[in-house]
């Protein structure tokens, strides 16, 4: 799953750099529109005030009286127009007017450029000749904020240009509209941009989750699990994948359980059937005496019971592990089943005249399961440790409950477990001689017991004990 999030994460990135890019493309041309929409009106405000001067013209000349009146009280003035979120108190324009030499002979900002010959400044220079004169100058180059705007508009006398009226006005100005305009940008893009990506995130997690759990099923499969298929709650195209997989699952398992049954079946009924039919053929050749004839009975009658006893284990074998998990639940006392389990083997223990020592709590151990089936498993337990118990020796069973948890515990007095022989104790037909009959068992039993341990969530250990013997441990989550 890491090309996923890997992926995810690529067009999360991708997404905020788009909006990132399309935020400062978007705010570096605030700056230029704003200029733009300042400077239609300043040519408004340039032509108007050279035609009011236009109009004081005497004979030839130009009277700059009208503005040295006006410019002051309009100054002066105080007012509070609120413009949007910027309340704005004072006129902050300034005007000049140059001969038509581009001498300044006005200047409203305390007569600052009066005199100077501006007639090279792009402004007047560009007027004078007729055509349309703007400029914008910086008293620092690296701040934009710093630039001042000139807009200039011809005063005429007749058809000839005898001066240039030029406005000015501070970009400052225009700053407060320019970072709102790009902090209301900037928030929107973060905004929109996380949006997108929260949404494309939650559209391919919830794409990718149920390919996350099927993932995790398949490979719960492959480590020999017994998983359910999950609850996907995707879409209809995931939904027949998952099914075209468990039914494939279920199609192979037979298939191959089916053969490996067939096999090791065949496999494991060789022995007592060769026997029975050597036996057999012995018995009715009649030329036997009564003692062997008694030895070779009681032989075909153990033989016989050997193969019983191995295809009634398989079978019961066979169906829990067809099993996924337990079909009904109802629960169950684990202290009321050991005690059923060691009072079913009483009989074999007094014959063998082996002790089986109970320590049960009093109370009741509670568990959510299948009482036929964890009896069977108690048994199988019970019957192992019997098996290698020598006569007189003594069976502890105990049961406590710690965390949460159910823990058996089967300990005996026999020869305990060969080290080679551990990790294989709970595979099919494997099992150990015994130390005194030197025959070996179905090797079914403690596979049954951990396939039951699984089915209800738990597991089951078998080890050598301290002091000799070896100790089963069957752990079980409480109800």
């Amino acid at each position: 799953m890491r090309a996923t999030q890997f992926a995810l994460l690529a067009v999360v990135v991708i997404v905020a750099l788009g909006f990132a890019l399309l935020a400062d493309s978007l705010t570096s041309d605030i700056e230029h529109e704003n200029f733009q929409a300042t400077e239609e009106v300043m040519v408004d405000m340039a032509n108007v005030l050279a035609a009011i001067v236009q109009s004081g013209i005497k004979n030839h000349t130009l009277d700059a009286e009208v503005l040295h009146q006006a410019w002051p009280l309009a100054v002066e003035r105080r007012f509070e127009a609120a413009i949007f979120d910027l309340t704005k108190t004072q006129i902050t324009t300034h005007v000049y007017l140059t001969d038509e030499h581009g001498v300044v002979i006005y200047d409203s900002d305390n007569d600052l450029n009066t005199g100077r010959d501006l007639g090279t400044a792009k402004d007047v220079y560009l007027t004078l000749k007729g055509a349309y004169g703007a400029r914008s100058s910086r008293s620092k180059k690296d701040d934009s904020r710093t630039s001042v705007l000139h807009v200039a508009a011809p005063v005429y006398d007749g058809k000839n240009i005898i001066g240039v009226l030029t406005v000015r006005k501070p970009k400052l100005d225009q700053w407060p509209f320019i970072q709102q305009r790009r902090s209301k940008i900037q928030l929107s893009s973060v905004l929109i941009g996380s949006g997108i990506a929260l949404f494309v995130g939650a559209v391919l997690f919830w794409y990718l989750q149920p390919l996350r759990r099927l993932t995790a099923y398949v490979q719960a499969i492959k480590r020999g699990e017994r998983p359910s298929l999950p609850n996907l709650r995707a879409s209809a195209d995931v939904n027949t994948l998952a099914v075209a997989l468990e039914e494939m699952r279920e199609e192979l398992e037979g298939r191959d359980y089916a053969a490996t049954y067939v096999q090791t079946l065949t496999h494991e009924l060789k022995s007592p059937l060769a026997a029975i039919q050597a036996t057999s053929e012995l018995l009715a050749e009649g030329t036997m005496d009564a003692e062997q004839r008694q030895r070779f009975t009681d032989n075909l009658r153990h033989e016989s019971s050997r193969a019983e006893h191995l295809l009634r284990q398989m079978l019961r074998l066979a169906e829990v592990e067809r099993l996924k998990a337990l079909p009904v639940r109802t629960e169950v006392d684990l202290c009321h089943i050991t005690h059923q389990a060691v009072a079913e083997l009483a009989g074999a223990a007094a014959a063998k005249q082996v002790l089986c020592d109970v320590m049960l709590p009093t109370e009741v151990c509670p568990l959510q399961g299948d009482p036929a089936l964890l009896q069977h498993a108690v048994i199988n337990l019970l019957e192992n440790a019997l098996d290698f118990s020598p006569a007189g020796g003594r069976i502890e069973v105990a049961l406590s409950k710690t965390n949460g948890q159910l823990s058996l515990q089967i300990r005996d007095q026999g020869p305990g477990i060969p080290d080679y022989a551990l990790p294989r104790l709970f595979e099919r037909f494997y099992s150990l001689k015994h130390p005194l009959t030197g025959r070996k068992g179905s090797g079914l039993g403690l596979c049954f017991v951990r396939e039951a341990a699984e089915l209800h969530g738990g597991s089951v250990t078998l080890t050598n004990r301290q002091g000799g013997g070896a100790v089963a441990e069957l752990i079980l989550p409480t109800a």
